[in-house]
C-alpha cells in the first residue's frame, strides 16, 4: 500500500528536522569540549607562578603572553562558549520539541489511511 502524497511529504520533511537536530548535537558536543578545554586550561594557568613564561599558540608558532593577558584571554572566551552553549541548548529543546509533534502528526495522519 501507497502513502498518501501528504504523509510521504510529512515524512520528508520529518527527516529534514532530524538531520537539523543531528547537527545541533553535533555543535554541542563541540562546544562542550572547547568549554570543558578552556576551563582546564585556566585552572592550569592558575596553579602557574605569576612571573613564568607563558606561551599560546597562533598558527604553527608559540608567542609568550604575559600570564594575567592569557587567563583574561581564556575566561573572555569561557564567557563566549557558555552564552554559545545556552543558545544551542535552547536550539536543540525547540528542534526535539518540533520533532515530536512532527512525529505525532505523522502518527495521526497514518492512522487515518488505515496503516500504522
Amino acid at each position: 500500500m501507497e502513502l498518501p502524497q501528504n504523509v510521504q511529504h510529512q515524512l520528508a520533511q520529518f527527516q529534514q528536522v532530524q538531520q537539523q537536530a543531528q547537527a545541533i548535537s553535533m555543535q554541542k558536543q563541540s562546544v562542550d569540549l572547547q568549554l570543558k578545554e578552556t576551563k582546564k586550561a585556566v585552572e592550569e594557568l592558575n596553579k602557574v607562578e605569576e612571573n613564568a613564561d607563558v606561551y599560546k599558540t597562533a598558527g604553527t608558532l608559540l608567542i609568550k603572553v604575559k600570564k594575567e593577558d592569557m587567563t583574561k584571554e581564556l575566561e573572555d572566551k569561557i564567557e563566549t562558549l557558555e552564552l554559545r552553549e545556552k543558545t544551542v541548548q535552547r536550539q536543540e529543546e525547540r528542534i526535539m520539541k518540533r520533532l515530536q509533534e512532527m512525529q505525532s502528526s505523522i502518527q495521526e495522519a497514518m492512522k487515518g489511511t488505515g496503516i500504522q
